[in-house]
């Protein structure tokens, strides 16, 4: 696989904002009203200010507390958000290993998703064909195949949605916390993916709040607190200081 030239990805100041409360919608005299402060009210910054670029074949891990902006940094190098202030950039295709169940159909089958959701990353029809007895192999589904989705366990989802989307060839990996899920035996072999995908020349995105898949995938490290990115490290260095910042 040839790497892209130039950064893989290119983060300058970049910001968003969420509503605290998205129970209904602002009256147009609370909208006047907070036309005049620097937020609107019940508003917040889930990142702020944060700027930094991945190299082709990084590998980095991020790191923080649960509501720092982690997972929403992901989504919006992903393409899933679009930010209110800076840019991302990022140079060549995405496989988003996040939120591995969303855009599954229940009432199709296994077969049916394969085709439907690697269509819809971009795999061409004879790619999901060349492919697809071993994502149906690796999902360990070969008597499911023409099973509704909705009848699967949620192991078998997340099993199957790691296959599609471990097989597509985009340069890029970002990576939500889905080793956290399945049995033992199944993170063993996303663990032997990811190193196939890397030693590829991949690059990785990678969120996680186990040290032990950080230090094993990656080499550099951001840590982001209260919503900024406050350190840009070797992985070990960032891990420590996570660490130390929150020690009991």
């Amino acid at each position: 696989m040839d790497a892209p030239q130039g950064n893989a990805i290119e983060v300058t100041g970049l910001g968003v904002r969420f509503r605290r409360n998205r129970r209904g919608r602002r009256s147009i005299k609370a909208m006047f009203a907070s036309a005049r402060r620097r937020m609107p009210q019940g508003e917040f910054w889930a990142l702020r200010d944060v700027s930094f670029t991945v190299r082709p074949g990084e590998s980095i891990g991020v790191v923080g507390r649960n509501g720092q902006g982690k997972s929403t940094l992901l989504k919006l190098v992903a393409g899933v958000l679009l930010p209110d202030e800076g840019r991302v950039r990022v140079n060549g295709g995405v496989a988003p290993l996040i939120e591995l169940t969303g855009g599954f159909v229940g009432d199709l089958t296994v077969r049916e998703n394969v085709r439907l959701t690697a269509g819809l990353h971009g795999m061409t029809r004879e790619g999901v064909a060349e492919r697809y007895d071993e994502i149906i192999a690796f999902a360990e589904l070969e008597d499911f195949q023409e099973t509704p989705y909705k009848h699967l366990s949620n192991g078998m989802k997340v099993r199957l949605a790691f296959a599609v989307v471990s097989q597509l060839e985009e340069p890029i990996l970002l990576v939500d916390e889905v080793l956290a899920v399945g049995d033992k035996a199944f993170r063993a072999k996303c663990y032997r993916r990811i190193d196939e995908l890397l030693a590829d020349g991949r690059t990785l995105f990678f969120v996680s709040h186990n040290e032990r898949d950080l230090q094993r995938f990656c080499t550099r490290g951001l840590y982001i607190r209260e919503h900024r990115l406050v350190m840009d490290a070797p992985i070990d260095d960032v891990i420590a200081q996570y660490n130390a910042d929150n020690a009991a």
